[in-house]
């Protein structure tokens, strides 16, 4: 009878390409994953890797394989998670969150989580949303929280929500009578999103749609952001979500513009074909934290 162990091995060896970053998937070693290929062959008596120069090459019969094994993984996984003891599910989830959830609701999900799978870990990666699509497309993390314009056909996605954003500024940035014009912000550094991401596009292509040379900060930590925005180096573009002790402390206020933010939509993305059946349950109680959240704070959560 096949060995899952050995059927997870050849998953891995075929979606990372090489035994290599298999066994460091799988924190073994490259021996370990050479054994459990070959006993894989033995059992089914064909050749699923082939030597190309100084690398291995799929075969046929293992493209064939792929497809049956996938499904086999997922039915596993699936049975444990229907049949068995919450607290017997056992495993890694790497779950990657764009900044915003962690200024959120991250520790809610987290507690959740432990809180039904006791011996389920979490490895959180914090990144940008099209870091984490391509982190996620190359198998890296299981479940993302990101924008939902960087998913595609490749993913599974359910929304969570949406943020707004605003235009917010130190009580000190000197600024014309509101609502103020984008010609008025644009006499100001604009601090944002890093410049890699959508937001950071779409806010400069407002100033440049009407002939406005604008000087904008991109940013990848929004802790940063704030942080500018307090010493009223510039105007911030953030979600105003994570800002809601400055704005009530009023070391920063919310500027009325003649040109309105579109919102932020993010939503919780896992690999279409993964076999790993708590993602699916990782991302559904992201969408049940979030609208938590959204009725708790009176603010908008991310989709």
């Amino acid at each position: 009878m096949l060995d899952l162990k050995s059927l997870e091995t050849f998953i891995w060896t075929m979606r990372l390409g090489g035994f290599r970053r298999a066994a460091e998937r799988l924190n073994t070693t490259q021996p370990a994953i050479s054994a459990r290929i070959a006993q894989l062959q033995d059992e089914l008596g064909v050749v699923l890797f082939e030597r190309v120069g100084r690398r291995v090459a799929p075969t046929p019969q293992a493209m064939v394989l792929l497809t049956y094994a996938e499904k086999m993984m997922a039915l596993r996984s699936e049975l444990l998670t229907a049949v068995a003891d919450r607290s017997a599910i056992r495993g890694v989830i790497r779950l990657g969150v764009a900044e915003t959830v962690v200024h959120t609701w991250l520790s809610r999900l987290i507690e959740r989580l432990n809180a039904l799978y006791p011996a389920v870990s979490l490895e959180i990666e914090v990144e940008t949303s099209p870091s984490l699509r391509d982190a996620l497309a190359r198998h890296e993390l299981d479940v993302a929280v990101m924008l939902a314009s960087y998913t595609d056909v490749r993913f599974k996605a359910v929304p969570v929500g949406t943020y707004p954003l605003g235009w917010v500024v130190s009580p000190s940035l000197a600024l014309p009578e509101e609502p103020v014009s984008l010609a008025d912000l644009a006499a100001w550094p604009i601090i944002t999103f890093s410049r890699t991401t959508q937001p950071y596009g779409v806010i400069r292509e407002m100033f440049s749609s009407l002939g406005l040379t604008v000087r904008m900060f991109g940013n990848s930590s929004l802790a940063s952001v704030v942080r500018m925005a307090v010493d009223a180096v510039g105007v911030s573009v953030i979600p105003t979500v994570i800002v809601q002790r400055e704005l009530a402390e009023g070391r920063l206020r919310q500027v009325r513009s003649q040109a309105p933010l579109p919102g932020m939509t993010f939503c919780a993305a896992y690999s279409a074909n993964a076999e790993n059946h708590m993602a699916s349950v990782v991302a559904d109680l992201a969408v049940a934290v979030a609208a938590e959240y959204e009725a708790t704070t009176g603010n908008e959560a991310p989709a």
